[in-house]
């Protein structure tokens, strides 16, 4: 048996690639993904070619990753990931440390999912699907009752892109990337509406539009949609990203990541919250007041749609940069007038901000859209920051988000039920 602790003197023992990838319980690759983080130093000896690394510090390493998948004593099973995604910090948010408002306003949906995944930017691209794929997803969702939900036709549109995709199961960055610029415009091709020859390979915002109202876009709806495709592009560890995580964790491929993702997105408090928000707006329109809107929520125990948000103590920027877009998109204003109405009555006992739900629903609501599209913009943006997450997953131990339970249940042994 090898000595795994050098003498007093002697030099401390280096592991090769493999033998620090066993140690790690990882991929020869992902130990150079630890190299590029900062988390690992390598070196070559010489007259070598490969890499080694100090026997001490993997094995550091590999204490602290087994402690962040167990969660430490006390902690209530609370789970800590490290991330080089998204940053939230005082009422702002960060994509790979650039703002993400200012990304929003200077670049498409498509350049800020790519510069999420690569921390590239690539000025000017755009998704397109191969036809087949798109063909396969159409057929898939077209079967679907007609009251099905939005949510899972894009589930199962994203299962049909999975079956015809030979290559799903390989989990390398290109590989996963070349399926996400793939995965996301199939989405959008998958979902009823109108299909406009020659709309099928611009920008994914004016083929979006398309799926959500049969009204023409102005340039000033179109800028809207694109921005808060872009803003919605990532939010840190949100529910449906931490389903994604985990999924990834167990090395389940890009397509069955992001359906774990839309299982949890459906929740009405998470991607569900701007439909109950537009609804509650259009009560408002029709009332001609907030008041009696407000209160009909609040003593049916309900919680007000569209305002506040956990990690933001003040406006959600999110919110900022889309009531600012709103002023120019034409017969916005009795839905943003509805929308202060509502922050102002509230304000009486709990001010609250809007937040993003409340502006896709003044949106919505303005463009002729049903109730469920401000949940179609989430979901559909949102994949490309799902994606980002499940890579970096990739790049983790394998099972490592996998908490302890707390048995509160009978103390054993219990005798057999009768």
């Amino acid at each position: 048996m090898r000595d795994q602790h050098p003498a007093p003197g002697s030099p401390a023992r280096r592991l090769s690639t493999r033998e620090t990838a066993e140690l790690l319980g990882v991929k020869p690759e992902t130990v150079y993904a630890y190299v590029s983080r900062g988390q690992l130093s390598s070196r070559r000896e010489p007259g070598g070619r490969a890499s080694t690394f100090d026997a001490g510090e993997v094995e550091a390493l590999a204490r602290r990753n087994r402690r962040e998948a167990a969660g430490s004593p006390g902690s209530g099973g609370d789970l800590s990931v490290r991330t080089r995604i998204t940053l939230i910090d005082e009422d702002r948010y960060f994509f790979r440390g650039v703002d993400a408002t200012e990304l929003a306003a200077r670049h498409s949906y498509e350049e800020v999912a790519e510069w999420l995944w690569t921390g590239r930017m690539t000025r000017g691209v755009t998704f397109t699907a191969p036809p087949a794929t798109v063909a396969v997803a159409r057929r898939a969702v077209d079967a679907l009752p007609e009251h099905t939900s939005t949510t899972d036709r894009l589930r199962v549109a994203t299962i049909a892109a999975a079956a015809e995709d030979p290559l799903r199961f390989d989990l390398s960055e290109e590989s996963v990337l070349g399926a996400a610029r793939v995965l996301i415009p199939t989405l959008v091709a998958a979902l009823p509406g109108r299909r406009r020859r020659g709309h099928d390979d611009g920008p994914l915002a004016h083929r979006l539009w398309d799926r959500l109202t049969g009204i023409e876009p102005g340039d000033a709806a179109l800028r809207f949609l694109d921005t808060a495709l872009a803003l919605l592009v990532d939010h840190d560890l949100a529910a449906s990203t931490l389903a994604v995580r985990v999924a990834a964790s167990a090395r389940a491929h890009a397509y069955a990541a992001v359906s774990a993702g839309l299982g949890v997105l459906e929740g009405p408090l998470h991607g569900a919250s701007s439909g109950l928000a537009h609804r509650m707006l259009l009560d408002v329109l029709d009332q001609g007041s907030a008041a009696t809107v407000i209160a009909d929520e609040l003593r049916a125990g309900r919680r007000i749609p569209g305002l506040g948000h956990r990690l933001y103590q003040g406006e959600d920027p999110r919110a900022r940069v889309l009531f600012a877009l709103l002023e120019e998109v034409p017969h916005a204003e009795p839905a943003l007038l509805a929308a202060r109405d509502i922050v102002a009555t509230t304000a009486r006992h709990t001010p609250l901000h809007a937040n993003v739900d409340l502006a896709l629903a003044v949106f919505t609501a303005s463009c002729g859209m049903p109730a469920s599209a401000g949940e179609t913009v989430f979901a559909v943006g949102r994949t490309a920051g799902w994606i980002a997450h499940a890579l970096e997953e990739y790049g983790e131990r394998p099972l490592r988000m996998r908490p302890s339970g707390h048995y509160v249940g009978p103390k054993p042994p219990q005798p057999l039920p009768e």
